[in-house]
């Protein structure tokens, strides 16, 4: 099966030489690069550095975005035609996305001549809302939509050098499967019955079951991906969790980021300074209930859905009560368990900052912000954190010294 890796920054280099130490040979594994020149300077070795021992592992393809169609002379037309180059038209069955929140749908609609129905694609960025935006303007036909699987990565990692990359930090990679559009339960496991409820767990045959199933290859690369996933387990930690607890792990991480990311850009301080004052945590726990109000309108609006579909609107039924770990109480212990986590670390917002980059604010406080607006829940502390981190990103304060 062939895997391509869209991202070659930390995070990327870690999926792929993960990737490439389990896969056996006969399993390609592509990088895709902004440029050939990029792909020319990373070579084919990626080299790991953990607990200062360096490994390395080779064998990886290489690609560029400015690849081109080259023009020939055919000589028997006697006219010019375009030969496209095995990278212009090699279909992609699974994609790992290691990009930038805001680099993702402008590099998958570059990659759409090469994406179909049977493919997969990994999301491991920060933030959320990048599913949405890719489901609302690329791939609008659910029929025509490739399989999706949405993913948190807590491993810290750094660039130690062009080739080798630091895994700082060991975390864990926690994944879930987007809904089939095609009505298949690939979380039919839980509801199984004859299985006691403590023992239950995800299966890759209720994906496909090779055998049996006329549709596998539809259904071929999700199951392949999944499987490959479970099995960097040792290494990195990765989890198949359903799609509930999903949620909750990306909405516990997008608060996080959007109280530790902002201020730490607009302060130009290191995570661990970020609540060393009295005024810094008034701020985090006004983010802290905004976030909690506008999880819990959104909870309920989604039972009430639900339900309604159930049992009709003139039943009276009791709405699901809300997780603690979306309360106000549970999501500040988080913040300042990050903060003490990463205390010694440079945001990668503020490191956006410095390096005159855009940042991915509307993908944390910014999705904040479209939730409150959707659910009728005031952000105001949200939203001036969103347009300091704008007017810190235009206005080049290190310039005036």
């Amino acid at each position: 099966m062939r895997f391509h890796v869209l991202g070659i920054g930390p995070v990327g280099s870690l999926i792929s030489y993960y990737l490439r130490s389990a896969l056996p040979s006969p399993n390609s594994i592509t990088i895709i690069h902004r440029t050939r020149r990029q792909a020319r300077e990373h070579g084919s070795r990626i080299r790991v550095e953990r607990d200062g021992v360096v490994t390395s592992t080779d064998g990886f393809k290489r690609e560029g975005f400015d690849t081109r169609a080259k023009k020939i002379w055919d000589r028997t037309r006697g006219e010019e035609i375009v030969r496209k180059g095995e990278r212009d038209s090699d279909p992609i069955e699974s994609l790992f996305v290691a990009t930038r929140a805001h680099h993702v749908r402008p590099a998958i609609q570059r990659l759409l001549p090469r994406l179909s129905r049977t493919s997969t694609i990994t999301l491991l960025h920060n933030g959320m809302g990048v599913y949405e935006q890719l489901v609302r303007e690329v791939f609008r036909n659910p029929e025509h939509r490739p399989h999706f699987i949405l993913a948190a990565n807590s491993h810290g990692s750094w660039f130690k050098s062009l080739r080798t990359a630091v895994h700082a930090r060991v975390g864990e990679i926690l994944f879930s499967v987007v809904a089939d559009p095609g009505g298949r339960q690939f979380e039919a496991a839980l509801s199984d019955e004859s299985v006691p409820r403590p023992q239950r767990s995800l299966r890759l045959d209720d994906i496909s079951d090779p055998p049996n199933d006329p549709s596998f290859s539809r259904y071929r690369s999700l199951r392949n991906t999944v499987a490959v996933l479970c099995s960097l387990g040792d290494t990195l930690h990765t989890s198949w969790m359903p799609m509930a607890q999903i949620q909750i792990t990306l909405r516990r991480r997008l608060v996080v980021h959007s109280v530790i990311n902002p201020v730490t850009a607009i302060l130009g301080c290191r995570n661990g300074d970020v609540f060393t004052t009295t005024a810094a945590r008034r701020l985090m726990y006004r983010i802290c209930q905004e976030a909690a109000d506008v999880f819990a309108e959104q909870i309920k609006s989604d039972a009430k859905a639900w339900l309604g579909t159930l049992a009709g609107p003139n039943t009276n039924i009791p709405v699901g009560r809300i997780p603690y770990a979306l309360t106000k109480d549970s999501l500040i212990e988080e913040c300042l368990r990050v903060a003490e986590y990463t205390k010694g670390n440079i945001s990668p917002m503020l490191m956006d900052i410095r390096r005159g980059r855009l940042t991915e604010v509307d993908f944390h406080n910014g999705y904040l912000l479209n939730l409150g607006t959707t659910y009728k829940v005031p952000m105001p502390a949200t939203a001036t954190l969103l347009n300091m981190v704008k007017m810190r990103s235009t206005i080049p304060l290190e310039q005036i010294f």
